[in-house]
């Protein structure tokens, strides 16, 4: 029986390719997957990395050997899958390992209308028909096998973001965009043609080895050459998109990295000015800013554990607008409840070109608070080490403990949260308090109990 425990994770199938992810076991997903959906017909898109295309034309044929009819969408970012999904009325499968390495790839998959394929909606279900099939053999093809097409939906994804955030009256910005060889460089130029933008494009050549930097922006060290470059150039700010292009950061003209949660609270004030009193969903460990401005807004504030699958689920329950969280994955309801960070980005983009004055002027506003951002500490016992931080500060005065997500202290001026890894020896901490020196009292306290 073949392993899948070390590939299938909460809401992908991802792996070193060859040694564990190759197409044949792709081709029992395709058709796992067609069985789990009970679809007729599905659609499919892949990224750069060079193993894509193979994975993504095996995983076709599985779903077609089950009856599917599949449209291939060829390249895309993971939200123009997403697109697709929605406007279609379609389950979807993207083929891309996302912001990871070069040797990986994998599969994000979501039912019609981009809705999430997680644990308990379906990934179970996959993985142990893959199992099974790969113990016993694949089943036997159906009577009358499904179609394959190609359809190119770059042009109609572009338009309907453009139709959700208007840039045509903004005044003229230069802007650098790095797409670390993703898919922002397949993506970026359709959706700002013959906009009042100067774009300044950095490593949009698609290429799967990543040879300028990780296609990861959340690592500072990923993000030094925008940082340079809109310093040297003068650009108004600087966008930066991971391998799928589904994430998107920003910095500003001064090339300091802007704050995620600023991202999550300027796109909320915006989203809720065309919603009114709307919902708006937002993780634990986004600051305190959030939910303040969301208030502030007129909207209501939804607190949610960290993962897309869980802030998915609170967005269909609760009929919210938007979602944001500090990994800068950003959800909107006119998208289908999905993550997309172009369009975020364009939040952005028409915020700045609405007014006169700079970026880092701008998100001041929504940036209110000292942070440590995400400390990562390898443990040997992850619950251990959260019990002993949990017996540290229960019972002390005005001090508030929840476990929503990990474990999370409060008190009036500042907040911690502690969360273990699913996949890694590792607690993730993260601290925010009112002013720098309580944040870093605090975090050196937590540290302290972490790796005692």
């Amino acid at each position: 029986m073949t392993d899948l425990s070390q590939i299938v994770k909460a809401y992908d199938v991802r792996g070193v390719v060859p040694a564990q992810w190759d197409e044949p076991l792709a081709e029992l997903f395709g058709a796992a997957f067609v069985e789990v959906t009970a679809a007729d017909a599905i659609v499919i898109g892949h990224d750069m990395r060079p193993s894509s295309p193979g994975l993504s034309g095996a995983f076709a044929r599985g779903a077609a050997a089950r009856g599917a009819d599949v449209t291939q969408i060829g390249l895309c970012s993971t939200d123009e899958l997403y697109f697709a999904s929605g406007s279609l009325g379609l389950p979807g499968a993207m083929f891309t390992a996302s912001h990871n390495p070069a040797q990986y790839n994998g599969i994000k998959m979501c039912r019609a209308g981009a809705a999430p394929v997680g644990q308990d909606t379906g990934l179970a279900d996959i993985r142990a028909r893959v199992e099974r099939w790969s113990d016993e053999g694949a089943p036997e093809p159906v009577a009358e096998p499904g179609t394959v097409t190609q359809r190119d939906v770059l042009g109609d994804y572009a338009a309907h973001l453009r139709g959700l955030v208007d840039l045509s009256g903004i005044r003229p910005l230069k802007v650098v965009v790095d797409a670390g060889n993703g898919m922002g460089g397949h993506t970026v130029p359709t959706v700002f043609a013959g906009l009042p933008l100067e774009l300044d494009a950095m490593y949009f050549e698609l290429d799967g080895s990543f040879p300028n930097h990780e296609a990861n922006p959340l690592d500072p060290k990923n993000i030094v050459d925008l940082q340079a470059r809109v310093r040297e150039t003068g650009a108004d700010l600087g966008l930066a998109f991971d391998g799928d292009a589904d994430r998107c950061f920003v910095v500003d003209e001064n090339g300091d990295p802007v704050s995620p949660s600023a991202i999550t609270a300027l796109v909320a004030a915006r989203e809720l000015a065309k919603h009114p009193g709307g919902t708006v969903i937002h993780n634990l460990i986004t600051s305190w800013s959030v939910p303040e401005v969301v208030r502030e807004n007129g909207g209501e504030p939804v607190r949610t554990r960290v993962g897309h699958s869980f802030i998915k689920e609170e967005m269909a329950t609760t009929g919210a607008i938007f979602g944001g969280e500090h990994s800068a994955h950003y959800y909107f309801r006119d998208f289908w409840n999905a993550d997309t960070g172009m369009l975020a980005a364009m939040h952005v983009l028409a915020a700045l070109g609405g007014q006169q004055g700079p970026l880092s002027q701008l998100v001041a506003q929504y940036d209110r608070y000292a942070a440590s951002g995400e400390i990562n500490s390898t443990v040997d016992d992850q619950t251990g080490r959260l019990a002993a931080i949990k017996t540290a500060y229960q019972g002390r005065d005005g001090v508030a403990l929840d476990e929503l997500d990990g474990l999370t202290v409060t008190a009036d001026d500042w907040w911690f949260n502690v969360r273990a890894s699913n996949t890694e020896p590792l607690l993730r901490l993260n601290v925010e308090a009112r002013d720098t020196a309580t944040a870093d009292r605090i975090r050196d306290e937590a540290l302290a109990i972490i790796r005692g």
